[in-house]
This record gives C-alpha cells, sequence and structure tokens, in this order.
C-alpha cells in the first residue's frame, strides 16, 4: 500500500482523527490488516470505501482504539491509590472529589474508583467522567456484563458485594455502581477537555502515540486538574519532562500537579 501521508490527512478531515499522533509502523500494521480484510489493496481505495461506507467507517474508527482493561489491574498502584493519593486529594476538600477516566475502555477503571471510594470513603461524593473515543466500548461499559477474567484482580469483597453471577457464567455488575459513572465518547487528541479535576487517570493507552502527541497530551491534563490535583498513569508509561511540564512525582505513575 502507497501514499500513506494522502491517507492520514483524508483521515483526519473526514473521521478528526489525527493519524501522525500514533505510531506510524503499528498504526500502518492495524491499518493494513483491516484494509486487507475488506479486500482493499490501497489506501486512496481504502479511503474511498470509509467515505461511503459509514458501517466500514465506523468499525474503522473503533478498530484502531486498542482496548485492554481490567478491574483493580496492577494491584499495588490501586493500593497506592486508596491509601496515599485519595486521602490526601481529600485534606484539600473533605466531602467531594472531581475524577476523570480517560480512555476508560469497557469500564473496568472507572468502576473499580467507585467501589474504592464506596468502600473506603463512603461519605464523600464523587462526580466521576469517564471518556473513550471507542463508542463499541462506552456502550459494553454501559451494559455492566464481565467474564470472570476480568474481574480475576478484584478483592474478593467487592466481586462478593457489588456482582452477581449469571448463569451463563457472565458477571453483572450492580446499578448502585453503573449509576455513579457518567460515560462519553471523547477523542484526547482534538475534543476540549473539562477542568478542576481533583485526579485524572489514564492508563496504557498513550504508548501508542508518538512522543510529541503524549506530550500534548499531558500538557492538557495538567490544565484540566486543580492545583495538586494527581494523574495516574499505566506501569508501561512515564511522563519523560514531567517537572518542565509542572508535575512532580510523587509515587511510581502518580504525578502531582505543581
Amino acid at each position: 500500500m502507497t501514499d500513506y501521508e494522502q491517507f492520514k490527512k483524508d483521515i483526519l478531515e473526514l473521521t478528526g482523527i489525527d493519524l501522525n499522533a500514533y505510531k506510524e509502523r503499528q498504526m500502518k500494521r492495524r491499518i493494513h490488516t483491516l484494509s486487507t480484510k475488506y479486500g482493499f489493496k490501497t489506501y486512496n481505495d481504502f479511503f474511498q470505501d470509509l467515505k461511503k461506507n459509514a458501517e466500514h467507517r465506523k468499525h474503522f474508527m473503533n478498530y484502531l482504539t486498542i482496548n485492554v482493561s481490567e478491574f483493580y489491574r496492577n494491584p499495588q498502584q490501586w493500593e497506592v491509590l486508596e491509601s496515599k493519593v485519595i486521602p490526601e486529594l481529600l485534606t484539600k476538600n473533605k466531602h467531594a472529589l472531581k475524577i476523570w477516566s480517560a480512555a476508560c475502555s469497557t469500564g473496568d477503571e472507572p468502576y473499580t474508583i467507585i467501589m474504592i471510594m464506596k468502600e473506603m470513603f463512603p461519605n464523600v461524593k464523587v462526580s466521576l467522567l469517564a471518556t473513550d473515543l471507542d463508542d463499541k466500548v462506552i456502550e459494553y461499559a454501559k451494559e455492566g456484563c464481565y467474564a470472570q477474567k476480568s474481574i480475576a484482580n478484584l478483592p474478593q469483597k467487592y466481586v462478593q458485594k457489588y456482582f452477581k453471577k449469571e448463569a451463563n457464567g457472565m458477571y453483572r455488575l450492580s446499578r448502585e455502581i453503573m449509576d455513579c459513572v457518567e460515560f462519553k465518547q471523547h477523542n484526547l487528541l482534538a475534543d476540549r477537555y473539562d477542568t478542576n479535576f481533583d485526579l485524572i487517570v489514564c492508563r496504557n493507552v498513550l504508548i501508542y502515540f508518538t512522543e510529541e502527541a503524549k506530550l500534548e497530551v499531558f500538557k492538557r491534563f495538567h490544565s484540566s486538574l486543580r492545583p495538586e490535583g494527581y494523574l495516574f498513569i499505566g506501569s508501561t508509561e512515564q511522563i519523560l519532562q514531567a517537572r518542565s511540564i509542572h508535575f512532580e512525582p510523587q509515587f511510581s505513575f502518580f504525578y502531582k500537579k505543581v
């Protein structure tokens, strides 16, 4: 396949997704796999199809996002969140927290946060926004039904209290937890960011972005946090120029706005 540069321009105009922000080799491989599946050999032929075929276009947009998620992924990090970060945030505002789960995938992380808050900080009012580019995973999250492997790392007290095992072996999350999360579609590279968050959680998605795109997103996260708010990133990530954009590393994978 040739003329990837023109394809990127066309896709930006058609969908608002800037492929320049993604690592090229990885993105080309994913696009090639999908275009081959549809029977196209050139970027232009594939683009012409995406322009005309709304179903293919939607599938393409969702396919670009890599969704890997599970409840309580990397347990030690969640323990730091509940034992150190949240108590510190509550010294500033004892009664309420505003949280954003960015690139939330199938909802495992925002729902984990709500369970922790209900168990450990039941008197705190939580406003939790969960966003993702992929509307299919948002719909999945709203269903609140998960396979056993998704909850394998979750402490048993949460499984027993907030899930009900169904006849098909899936685990249904209680409405008490689901009703606490507001889901929205959102493009980290193009859409407006809300402000005054106490905590932003964005884990294991920026690894697919170029260094330039990552830095821009981190700067925008910084602007979205209130002073001394926290950014919680994934175990495969780090902010290389943290202090230059006014983030202070506090604990592993937690950065404070300074």
